[in-house]
This record gives structure tokens, sequence and C-alpha cells, in this order.
């Protein structure tokens, strides 16, 4: 039962992790943050995206759209209406993201209503906002035809847009979206924290290699790329979850094979306990019958050795045959197998033969009598 639940455990979970790696590599995300490097005064140093990133990512081959992100970390009190009686305005505490005009179609985002701001309302640092659709409740705003405002800081900004869905930055839909050039000029924002890109399916490792050059070609290094494998990966990666898998189905088979050998060694001494009060009568030492019962559980262990790597084989090649495939095993493979059965062997009949070896020579002769 236990080679049953653990071989039927694992493959589940080889075929999970396959699918896993799958997953993977057609993950279509991309993100690039810049590393933190020490200086000659021992202090941290951020360095920073620049701000012309998503132009010069764009083009890259594999990439469909790039933007950058950057939370606007801010106290600014954020209102419905402009704030005369603090008394009297609801406040909300919505998160701040700055990021450029192409973020919408990064992470695979949907409008509710009205639109998401564009590249001139960024260049211009035009007072526009998108709001994500928790925000938008948050601050009791449905519709963006009547061009209804909100006050960062008892400065107007204009909503244009609300988010309801998002394929990634889950964040957003709890957010008030504003024009990196806006959050640069009017709350401050000094750098990008993030370079979000969407790739196509398998374009990881080449965005990976490219985008390092494409931001900072002297010193490409400085940047960090969290990108999906590619193909080639894929083949290697199930490659080795699979051997794996095999491998413990092999050593829970050893597991089974090295009892079964326990158990008829130890039958045997049972069996032969007269044999053994003899052979001790007549001077063999207790070391003499231990290794009489190692010697052939080893010899067991050999002989299942030869026939186990001979049917394996066999299957091997009827398997093979049957779905077409060209069977492929290492010649040392049944050379393995015989010795792992003797080396099996012998481990598996160290108790029955150390039982064997204690066994008094009067009781051994009264008892096989």
């Amino acid at each position: 039962m236990a080679s049953l639940v653990a071989t039927i455990g694992m493959a589940q979970t080889t075929a999970g992790q396959i699918s896993k790696q799958f997953d993977q590599v057609a993950a279509t995300r991309v993100t690039v943050e810049p590393k933190t490097s020490g200086t000659q005064d021992k202090k941290r140093v951020q360095i920073s995206l620049p701000w012309d990133s998503v132009d010069r990512v764009t083009g890259l081959a594999g990439i469909e759209n790039a933007s950058l992100f950057a939370p606007v970390e801010t106290q600014a009190e954020i209102s419905t209406i402009e704030i005369h009686d603090p008394t009297a305005v609801k406040l909300v505490s919505p998160n701040i993201i700055a990021a450029s005009a192409d973020l919408l179609d990064t992470v695979e985002g949907k409008i509710q209503t009205g639109r998401f701001f564009d590249v001139g309302h960024d260049q211009r640092r035009d007072h526009v906002v998108v709001l994500g659709v928790d925000a938008a409740e948050k601050l009791g705003i449905n519709r963006v035809n009547g061009q209804p405002s909100i006050f960062i800081d008892g400065k107007p900004y204009t909503v244009i847009g609300i988010v309801d869905e998002v394929g990634a930055r889950t964040s957003l839909l709890n957010s008030v979206i504003i024009p990196i050039g806006t959050a640069r000029s009017e709350l401050g924002l000094a750098q990008a924290q993030t370079l979000d890109i969407r790739i196509q399916v398998g374009a990881g490792s080449v965005v990976k290699d490219q985008a390092r050059l494409a931001l900072a070609p002297n010193t490409p290094d400085s940047f960090e790329v969290k990108a999906p494998g590619g193909r080639g990966d894929l083949q290697t990666d199930i490659q080795s979850d699979i051997n794996v898998v095999f491998l413990a189905l092999g050593l829970i088979a050893l597991l089974a094979g090295g009892i079964s050998i326990a158990s008829v060694t130890l039958m045997s001494v049972m069996e032969r306990v007269g044999e053994i009060g003899l052979r001790r009568a007549l001077g063999a030492r207790t070391r003499d019958i231990a290794a009489q019962f190692m010697l052939e559980s080893a010899t067991t262990g050999v002989i299942g050795g030869l026939i186990g790597a001979a049917a394996g084989v066999f299957v091997l090649a009827g398997v093979s045959l049957t779905q077409g495939w060209t069977p492929v095993i290492a010649l040392w493979v049944p050379a393995l197998g015989v010795a792992t059965g003797a080396l099996v062997g012998f481990a598996a009949g160290t108790y029955p033969a150390l039982k064997a070896s204690k066994i008094e020579p009067v009781t051994a002769l009264r008892d096989g009598a």
C-alpha cells in the first residue's frame, strides 16, 4: 500500500510540476527593476530606470507593450471636493500610482467607463487621473461623462476613466493612476520603480538579455530582469523532473525488494534453526553463521538484479515498440541494476544474519529436533 500511494502521489506531483513548467513558459510578463549597489563611503545608492525606458525597449524582438510603474509615496490627501472644512470632506486613502501611457495594455486591463490617459497627457503633464474600480467606489464616482474631479493635496485632477479589470498588478484596482510626467512635476516623483513588459509567448530569455542592454549598454548588470524561461529551459526542466520522479519510483521499488529479501531470509533462519544449532555444535563461530546468511541474501539480490535488469530491458523494448518510440538506455544501467541488487540483498540480510548468529547451540538443537 505504501508503494501504491507513493507511486500515485509521485505521478500526480510530476504532472503538476510539468504543467507548472509549461505555465511559466506561457507567461508573458517581464519586470525590470534597478539593483542597489554600494559606494566607497559604504552608503547604498539606488540606480534609477531611465525615464525613457519605454522608448528604449519598444521595438525589441518579442516585446508587445511596456510601461513604467511607480507607487507615489506621499501624504497628500485625496478627496472628492476642494478642501475648505476638513470635517465636511469625505477623505479616502487609495494608493497613488504613476505610470506611462501603455500601462493598460501592458497589464491587459479593461476600462469600465471613459478612457486611459495617452502620451499627450503625460508629456503635457495634464491634471488627469484614472481610477481603479475599488478606489472609484470609495470616492463615490461611477461615471466620467460629467468630467468629475478629485483633489490631491488640494489640487484638482479630472477623472477620465475607471479601470475594472487587470491581468496583472491587481493593486491598480484600489489606486489613483496618474501620468508619470504629472507625478514628477506635481508630486515630486524622483524615480520609477519598475518597468513592466508584456512579451510574446516564449520570448522571455531573449527579452531578458536585450532589455538590460537597451536600458544600460555600458552597465547591463545594473538591472534585475525577471522573465519566464524559454523553450530550451523548458526541455531541461521537464527532463530533470522526469528523471527525479523515476529515480524516486526506483528507490521505492528497491525498498520493497529489500523488505522482501529480508523477510525471506528471516523465514529461512527460523526454518533452519536445527541446522544452525548443529553447525554451532560442530565448531562454527557466530561470524561464520552470520556470513553464511549474508552471502545467501546477497546471492538472492544478485539473482534478482540479473532477472530484473533483463526484464527491465525487455519491458523498455516492448513499450517502445508498442508506442513507436526509440528505446534509449545507457550500457551501465543494467550493470548498475545487478550491483544494486547485490547491495540491497547484502543490506537486507544483515538483520536476519545477526539474529541467526545469536542462536544458542543447545536451544537450536532442542527446538530443531
